[in-house]
């Protein structure tokens, strides 16, 4: 139970530092090349802070756990949404430009919605089990390759002329920056799983139930400090763009990989799960779209509308426990 503790100490130590490395690098990347923030949240942000998902997956599959995988993408997903939007809401207004409604959260939802339809075997073909299979695998991952080229061409387009405000240091050190950013937030997040899987373990907790709260929160405190950091730092574009490319690289890429490499039992209460992220995401889209109906252009996500964020999510979890 000790070492558990010191490794969440020491994990959540390198998750803190590596989100400063990876907000400064990866910023001053955008500004030195002229891409916005946004793409970069979307890209380097948003794979760095999926990868303690994409290790903790493989991990779960190759050991006969795909359950806790779909459980650990299910949690991160709801808890990317309401847990870490809601919070980072609280230490700064969030703006989200209207570019970002239009096409990258559609493009989430979508995501969401490719999920739960792959969820939907008995309702849709009568099967008496349902399941993420091989091929669903090999679908989830070509769509994450369509998702990328989406990226390129925007990135491409996005590329211009240096801007007015200057990158605040040398290429090779933003790149240094963000990778010890990456690694940091990779090993802190890890190590903070490990430490709460060990204590679950020890109180007798069921293995989806840490999937779903213990690891899914484990392996979003990447992006939940990044957001944070961002927000403080004054890059909210690195903060929606982190969440919001953090959930395409978990659905499609992570459960894509994990399904590839083992197919998936779905169970009735994991599809209760996605149906509530899909929620969540339609939830996030309302709240934006709604705003900028009403002319305001760039609406961010304020403190009540983080609490309510906060309030669903503190319910969910609470129904979570007692499900069990």
């Amino acid at each position: 139970m000790f070492t558990s503790i010191l490794f969440i100490l020491a994990g959540f130590a390198l998750l803190i530092k590596g989100a400063d490395y990876l907000v400064d690098g990866a910023s001053n990347i955008a500004k030195r090349f002229g891409v916005s923030t946004l793409i970069i949240g979307l890209t380097i942000v948003a794979f760095g802070t999926s990868a303690p998902e994409l290790v903790v997956n493989i991990l779960s599959a190759t050991s006969g756990s795909a359950e806790m995988a779909l459980a650990n993408i299910n949690g991160s997903s709801i808890a990317n949404i309401l847990l870490i939007l809601g919070i980072a809401a609280l230490f700064g207004n969030i703006p989200v430009k209207s570019r970002t409604v239009i096409k990258e959260i559609p493009f989430m939802f979508l995501a969401g919605v490719t999920l739960v339809v792959l969820l939907s075997d008995s309702l849709l073909d009568g099967v008496s089990e349902t399941a993420i299979s091989r091929s669903d695998g090999v679908v989830l991952l070509l769509f994450f390759v369509i998702f990328l080229y989406y990226l390129f061409l925007s990135a491409k387009e996005a590329a211009g002329p240096a801007k007015e405000e200057r990158a605040k240091m040398s290429l090779k050190k933003a790149i240094g920056l963000t990778a010890m950013g990456m690694a940091g937030l990779v090993l802190g997040g890890k190590l903070a799983v490990d430490g709460a899987t060990g204590i679950a373990i020890a109180i007798g907790i069921s293995e989806t139930l840490v999937g779903l709260t213990i690891v899914a929160l484990g392996t979003s405190l990447p992006e939940l400090v990044s957001s944070v950091i961002a927000v403080r730092k004054g890059e909210p574009d690195l903060a929606v763009g982190g969440v919001v490319g953090s959930n395409i690289f978990n659905i499609l890429m992570v459960l894509g990989v994990t399904s590839t490499i083992t197919p998936i039992v779905v169970t009735q209460a994991s599809i209760i799960d996605s149906v509530v992220a899909l929620a969540a995401i339609a939830l996030f889209f309302i709240l934006i779209f709604t705003r900028l109906g009403k002319g305001t252009g760039s609406r961010g996500i304020d403190k009540y509308e983080g609490i309510l964020l906060l309030t669903i999510y503190g319910s969910y979890i609470t129904y979570t426990i007692f499900r069990g």
